[in-house]
């Protein structure tokens, strides 16, 4: 760390983030912050890995942040940049992930004239961060980088949004000295509010639990698995949470969210108690709100929550209890309960496995298959890594996500995700296999981020399934106006020759037979590779969807 009796604010900065444990910053340089750029030269503690587009970058700090449990950081300038990373900030705060984003501003003095590329950042990004913050002191920037730093990870973990003027940065400071690393409060479990619910527990006849979201990380995860394998109590994930506990365990009754396992869902609606842990009910997790209603009549709810603010906030609670997750779990786990062991956990996981298994469909190229084919060829710790589409459904609905963390998708359902999450996992765990799954549409938002994944040796694998439209608009479309075709077709680029263009590996597939030869291939490569997947646009969906059932439907 540079010695602080004069620096500028760009230097201090930095020595500011690295004493709060940053090693990591994902950024498109800018002009407004060179004085930044200038500090990471000289400081090998930090990794700056510079990125084709600021969607991009933000969406690699998302993702870092969803891995580590600690902010993922992301540099950007005025205007563009932080337009462009905007969407990585409302995918942090509603995947409830830490994430800090500095956008270099203009200089202090030319404020409120809309200088060029000049944004009011604290109205712009109020409605999707936690906080947003402006530095116009330099020798508050210790202050303001342990505040970002802590609110991030805070109770429900989000975005703080940091707006730097240009000249600040350049301005010396005496003096400033860096604030030691802050820690995530950890708020204890209530023995009485857990007494409350292990009764309630007892008296449940079809209890379920749903768990994943705010705080949820590796000690969570291994003391719920042994509680609620010690009582047989089935467990869902919420959406896009899978890896939530190991799917291998015998209580894991599969995953909420779109198309989940139809008896998955009966269990929900039928449960009499529903224990909501981490996960915030939203809208994906509880089917618009109708798999668990906000009053749920005839179910008991115990909410779950590291932030109090979401406790009550859409849903009526009949028990709330504000706790970290890892507290809550251990106190879970280290319990002496009189519990006698439910039957109805291994029943769930025997349904989910059915549910999962695959059943042959009349495609030259199945995807039930081809997600069947590399489950038996990449090990548990492979990281997922998709953005939103149909394409996923087949992943959510056929691969066992047993290892942690080994899911990387937004719950906001942001396109374009995929590829750069993977850039940041393989980034953060090289020693683990990164897999990027993409659309089509979905890999042209993002795509060019292949060239940070080479520049930087990534190891990475990429597949991308290609049916010519938007599928799942297309999917709406035909529920809704069946055969007027609108808005949803696509012509799309030789998709293999651009992973080679990029300096990758590459195969063109059409079949079954020629996907599962290629996978044997990626599997022994390293670097770059990506398979051209190209499907029928009649394969919609996971759930079974084709474009002639939706068009053949009866109308009323």
């Amino acid at each position: 760390m540079t010695d602080t009796s004069k620096v500028n604010g760009g230097r201090l900065l930095v020595d500011c983030l690295i004493a709060q444990g940053a090693d990591r910053i994902f950024t498109v340089p800018g002009e407004s912050f060179l004085a930044v750029l200038d500090a990471l030269h000289d400081s090998p503690e930090v990794q700056t890995v510079v990125c084709r587009q600021e969607g991009g970058a933000a969406f690699m700090a998302c993702a870092d942040g969803a891995m580590t449990g600690r902010p993922g950081i992301c540099f950007v300038t005025r205007g563009p940049g932080a337009t462009n990373a905007s969407i990585g900030v409302h995918v942090a705060m509603q995947d409830s992930q830490p994430m800090l984003l500095f956008i270099g501003d203009v200089d202090r003095g030319m404020k409120d004239r809309e200088g060029f590329q000049e944004v009011d950042f604290g109205q712009m990004f109020a409605p999707l961060a936690k906080l947003v913050l402006r530095i116009d002191d330099p020798k508050r920037i210790p202050e303001y980088i342990a505040r970002a730093w802590s609110v991030a990870q805070s109770g429900r973990p989000g975005p703080v949004v940091i707006a730097l003027p240009e000249d600040m940065l350049l301005e010396d400071v005496s003096g400033g000295v860096p604030r030691p690393a802050v820690h995530r409060a950890a708020q204890a479990m209530c023995p009485d509010a857990m007494g409350v619910l292990m009764r309630m527990i007892e008296d449940a006849a079809s209890p379920v639990a749903i768990i994943g979201g705010a705080g949820w990380h590796a000690k969570a995860r291994e003391h719920f698995t042994r509680f609620a394998e010690r009582i047989g109590l089935p467990v869902a994930g919420a959406f896009r949470r899978q890896d939530a506990i190991s799917n291998a365990s015998k209580v894991w009754a599969g995953n909420l969210g779109y198309g989940p396992g139809p008896k998955l869902a009966q269990r929900i609606k039928k449960a009499d108690l529903v224990i909501a842990i981490g996960a915030r009910l939203g809208e994906a997790t509880t089917d618009s709100y109708t798999l668990i209603t906000p009053e749920h009549p005839g179910q008991l709810l115990v909410h779950i929550h590291p932030d109090p603010e979401e406790l009550g906030r859409v849903y009526r609670p009949d028990l709330a209890i504000c706790a970290d997750m890892a507290e809550f779990a251990e106190a879970a786990d280290y319990w002496d309960d009189d519990i006698v062991p439910f039957d109805a956990g291994e029943e769930a996981h025997n349904e989910w496995l059915d549910w999962t298994t695959a059943k042959p469909a009349p495609y030259a190229l199945d995807m039930a298959a081809c997600v069947t084919a590399m489950r038996e060829t990449f090990p548990d710790d492979s990281i997922i890594c998709n953005g939103a589409g149909n394409f996923s459904g087949w992943w959510h609905r056929y691969w066992h996500y047993n290892g942690f963390p080994t899911q990387l998708a937004p719950t906001a359902g942001a396109m374009g995700y995929g590829v750069p999450a993977a850039v940041a996992a393989a980034l953060r765990h090289p020693e683990r296999q990164a897999i990027a799954l993409a659309g089509d549409g979905d890999f042209l938002m993002n795509g060019q981020e292949l060239a940070t994944a080479v520049q930087y040796g990534c190891d990475l694998l990429v597949v991308l399934v290609d049916n010519g439209v938007y599928g799942t608009i297309r999917m709406h479309q035909e529920r809704e106006f069946p055969e007027r075709v609108s808005g949803t077709t696509l012509v799309n680029p030789d998709f293999a020759a651009l992973a080679i263009a990029y300096g990758g590996w590459s195969r063109r597939i059409e079949s079954t037979e020629e996907f599962v030869a290629a996978l044997a291939e990626a599997k022994d490569l390293k670097g770059l590779r990506l398979l051209h997947l190209l499907i029928e646009p009649e394969q919609l969906s996971a759930g079974g969807a084709t474009i002639s059932g939706l068009r053949a439907r009866p109308r009323s």
